[in-house]
């Protein structure tokens, strides 16, 4: 088996990401952020290269880590055309992480399993907008974003509850939660509601760790025969 180069470079650009947060050298965290995505993006092909997987499941991944990489440079500025931007390309990158688990998590559930997920997801919804007190221009797209990325979360726990493999799912679930406390610090230190020491270091950290356990699952999910 061949070794995977780019997991090596993934690894050492995320923790050069990392030192630059932790130690606030935003040029160095900056310099190597948008490399982060395309680097799990390509340690997912190598590994593919040497495993039979899912094509389906292969292809959305890519996207999603793609469309990653795009709300990541979006990211970079404060501006607001490209912090839209941003929101935007994640959203679509949660579309393409719905897609992958959606259809095998939700299968023959119960009506009563959706009714209680929508109304969980709802209220998850509001209560984040009325905590951060967003309004105007952001407020829809802030909304839709919020209940896709909760779409996320109640699609992997469906599967953790509902399947057998609860392994893969424990995985994926603990990513979509990452991912979710991720977007939760990034929200509320856009909204001035709360700003604590290193609050940029935790974001990426539980970001590129969320990402990459969303890979990792994908990957375990997509190895299924």
């Amino acid at each position: 088996m061949k070794r995977n180069i780019p997991a090596l470079f993934f690894v050492v650009v995320t923790l050069l990401n990392w030192a630059g947060r932790y130690m606030g050298n935003d040029a160095l965290a900056a310099a190597v952020k948008p490399a982060i995505m395309p680097l799990l993006a390509a340690s997912v092909l190598v590994y593919a290269l040497n495993h039979r997987l899912d094509g389906r499941k292969l292809t959305l991944l890519i996207c999603a880590e793609l469309f990653g990489c795009a709300g990541d440079i979006c990211l970079l500025s404060n501006a607001f055309p490209l912090f839209a931007g941003g929101i935007g390309a994640f959203l679509i990158g949660h579309i393409f992480y719905v897609s992958i688990f959606g259809g095998e998590s939700w299968k023959r559930m119960h009506w009563m399993g959706w009714v209680v997920g929508v109304v969980a997801m709802l209220g998850m919804v509001f209560g984040l907008v009325k905590l951060l007190n967003v309004s105007g221009e952001l407020l829809p797209p802030m909304a839709v974003y919020g209940f896709m990325l909760t779409l996320l979360l109640f699609s992997t726990f469906c599967g953790l509850v509902r399947l057998k493999d609860k392994g893969t799912w424990a995985i994926l679930f603990t990513g979509a939660v990452l991912f979710t406390f991720s977007d939760c610090m990034i929200a509320a230190g856009t909204f001035d509601v709360v700003n604590i020491a290193r609050q940029e270091f935790i974001i990426m950290t539980t970001y590129v760790v969320a990402q990459a356990l969303l890979a990792i699952g994908t990957v375990k999910l997509a190895s299924k025969r």
